[in-house]
């Protein structure tokens, strides 16, 4: 191991031990949702994510709609690229914002209109069932 790769073990190993010894006097931690897949595919199905929406915490108590990485479900039903957060207006941050409540029900009214490469939910549905011989 050369003496740079030492040192930052060392350093790393530092850190991590300093972490243990303030552990106690944080406070407890918690855990909440950020994330939502919604999918018409079944839940162990290997493609359910290509082939599904996602909603996502952005803080605020407000949510996106997204599918495909970058793009995000607008009040007016239409879907619109994300671009970085310093690009985004308050207006376009406005139109593509739900509160959670409304956020899972655009993605559920979204889920079976999802199309890949020309393919529906319906066809990846209809070729896993003749994949396994129903």
């Amino acid at each position: 191991m050369s003496a740079d790769d030492a040192r930052t073990h060392a350093a790393l190993r530092a850190s991590e031990q300093r972490a243990r010894d303030e552990a106690p006097t944080l406070p407890p931690a918690t855990a909440f949702a950020t994330h939502y897949a919604v999918s018409c595919l079944p839940a162990d199905h290997p493609e359910r994510d290509m082939w599904g929406v996602t909603v996502e915490y952005r803080g605020r108590g407000r949510w996106a709609v997204k599918k495909r990485g970058h793009w995000c479900l607008s009040v007016d039903g239409e879907w619109s690229y994300e671009s970085i957060p310093s690009e985004r207006t308050d207006e376009w941050l406005a139109a593509h914002r739900f509160d959670l409540e409304t956020a899972l029900r655009l993605a559920k009214e979204q889920a079976p209109l999802v199309t890949v490469n020309g393919f529906t939910v319906s066809d990846v549905l209809r070729r896993s069932d003749e994949e396994a011989g129903r």
